[in-house]
């Protein structure tokens, strides 16, 4: 099975989707670092070099690479944005949504390297996170509040997965 962690950036994809893929013993992948490495630049250098529509067209080949693996994928911020992403995801496993108030993923990125957050005050951000967290939740198969200590977070969703298994 392959879960896809998708959210806003600074949710949390990451941090929980690695202690998420240990509990469950599966593989983990991190969507941007899998993409950095097939291009063989940042994503910064990516941004900068070939623009973000560029990005998001690789963002569309690493769903599909990664959507014939079993394990944890933390998407990027804006994967699961494109209709064709969420529909590939949602066909080969599950979505999942980590649903964090904007102030929490402020504080995680305000003064991070990404693109979008060097170029964008905190109005925009906010903005941006308003208009995204509609179609995170149009896209996603489960929606998690991961409000919690990601300890707790991978608890919640061990037992959504658990409920999910026995109802099938």
């Amino acid at each position: 099975m392959t879960i896809f962690l998708c959210g806003f950036m600074g949710c949390g994809k990451s941090t929980i989707g690695k202690k998420l893929a240990k509990t469950m013993n599966v593989p983990f992948t991190d969507m941007d670092t899998y993409i950095e490495e097939q291009a063989g630049k940042t994503i910064p250098e990516i941004f900068a070099q070939e623009g973000e529509a560029h990005f998001r067209d690789l963002e569309t080949q690493a769903v599909r690479d990664l959507s014939e693996r079993d394990g944890i994928i933390a998407c990027g911020g804006g994967a699961m944005l494109r209709d064709v992403n969420a529909q590939i995801a949602q066909d080969s496993g599950i979505v999942l949504f980590l649903d964090v108030p904007f102030r929490m993923c402020y504080q995680r990125i305000a003064n991070t390297d990404r693109p979008i957050v060097r170029r964008s005050t905190r109005e925009e951000l906010y903005r941006l996170y308003n208009k995204r967290r509609g179609i995170y939740r149009a896209h996603s198969t489960y929606r998690i509040r991961a409000i919690h200590s990601p300890t707790a977070t991978v608890e919640e969703i061990m037992k959504l997965l658990q409920t999910t298994k026995s109802e099938a």
